[in-house]
């Protein structure tokens, strides 16, 4: 069960009890990520949650703020994403008060200190390079960068090197005050607590009168493709990554019910077709899987592998063969059975922990604007029939509408244009 309410300043506070823990989770999300940012300042949201760690007016330095936390035993960090940027802190349930306070003085109170923005600046760049250097972690870069071509959806989400040495403290702290508004803000609670006391406490520490300067609204994806889209980057690499996918869903739409069992039968376990057949029975992958992303305009369904660059031809025309089934319709009870059985199995048991908890039904409320409890969508998961599945992989499964990424050593996309005409 939970309980959302909103504050007089309009800050949604969302409240989710777990008395089966001794653990508390603070979670706020600011309703802002890359997809909100200029050419110019790409990068700039993912850098404004590194600084929010560098200090605060009653708090000077990184080390007062880290020395505070690490002293009660919390588990705390932050994440920047392309539509929300959060903060969490997790504590001992009787540690309620400290992390409250905590966060809201990062969020309320940072210093935004000059030297401070130069030395982030080169841990976010080494941060980038690391990225860089990690095919298997880049590839979903360029996968979106494919997939959503012409949109903001496309920016990485720490941006380009020239924009992190480059952007102003002015535009950092413009930009902060334009996103952090307290009607852009959500502070989730979960895990063990007393509501009184949360509300309370939440009261206390995010009444801050809000922001007066308008947010930018990001421009919504228009899925206009009509033609095969690859892009190869050049790696010397021993093993070749791909990702490739289609565009799918928005978050909230019914179908993704069915397409998340399609991307289960798909690839989204070692029972899999796509693990069964590329890697265990042709021995052409080390890893491979398939999931769905979800943004409020848009998503994707999508197929990920590390592959053997002698093989490579082989593995993509395996990969072709079984999603293209799907829309011919070659899908059993007994594999939507079995994908149904993981799905609430995996949903059930992520959400025993407060900080999963919690995410899970902030980003729900954010995003969509709703929330649908667990029992709901188990409920849902169940009535999805083989016929929907078919539907759904209609629909989203069209030769036209392949996107393709690939890092190995490959200086043109040549030699993958006929697998996948």
């Amino acid at each position: 069960m939970y309980k959302l309410e909103t504050l007089a300043n309009k800050t949604k506070i969302l409240l989710a009890p777990q008395k089966a823990t001794d653990a508390v989770t603070i979670l706020a999300l600011v309703k802002v990520g890359s997809r909100h940012e200029a050419a110019p300042v790409n990068g700039i949201s993912h850098f404004i949650e590194h600084l929010l760690f560098k200090g605060t007016t009653s708090r000077p330095t990184s080390l007062d703020i880290s020395k505070e936390l690490d002293g009660v035993g919390a588990d705390f960090n932050a994440f920047t994403g392309k539509d929300h940027t959060g903060y969490y802190v997790k504590v001992s349930h009787d540690k309620l008060a400290l992390a409250l306070n905590i966060v809201s003085d990062m969020l309320f109170n940072s210093l935004f200190d000059q030297q401070e923005i130069a030395k982030e600046r080169g841990v976010i760049i080494e941060e980038i390079n690391m990225y860089d250097d990690n095919p298997l972690i880049s590839i979903g870069n360029l996968f979106e960068e494919v997939i959503f071509k012409g949109s903001s959806l496309g920016n990485d989400i720490a941006g380009p090197k020239k924009n992190i040495r480059e952007i102003s403290r002015r535009q950092i702290t413009d930009y902060f005050w334009n996103h952090y508004r307290s009607d852009n803000i959500l502070v989730g609670v979960g895990g063990n607590f007393d509501l009184a006391s949360a509300r309370r406490l939440i009261k206390k520490y995010f009444s801050a009168p809000g922001g007066n300067v308008k947010k930018s609204r990001f421009k919504k994806f228009a899925a206009a493709q009509t033609k095969l889209r690859i892009k190869v980057k050049y790696k010397a690499t021993e093993q070749v990554q791909v990702a490739l996918g289609f565009p799918a869903y928005r978050a909230g739409d019914p179908r993704n019910y069915g397409l998340t069992l399609l991307s289960v039968i798909l690839g989204g376990n070692m029972s899999s077709r796509l693990f069964i057949e590329i890697r265990e029975k042709l021995g052409l992958a080390y890893h491979i899987r398939s999931g769905i992303i979800t943004y409020e305009d848009t998503g994707a369904l999508e197929v990920f592998a590390g592959l053997d660059k002698a093989k490579v031809a082989l593995a993509l025309k395996t990969i072709r063969r079984e999603l293209e089934s799907f829309a011919q319709g070659q899908i059993t009870d007994d594999e939507l059975r079995r994908a149904k059985e993981f799905v609430k199995g995996k949903l059930t048991l992520s959400l025993e922990d407060s900080a999963a908890h919690i995410q899970w039904l902030a980003e729900q409320q954010l995003l969509q604007g709703r929330i649908e409890t667990l029992a709901v969508k188990l409920k849902k998961i169940d009535q999805v029939s083989v016929k929907q599945i078919k539907k759904v992989a209609l629909e989203v499964i069209k030769k036209n509408k392949y996107n393709v990424a690939v890092i190995g050593p490959y200086r043109s996309a040549s030699s993958f244009l006929n697998i996948f005409k």
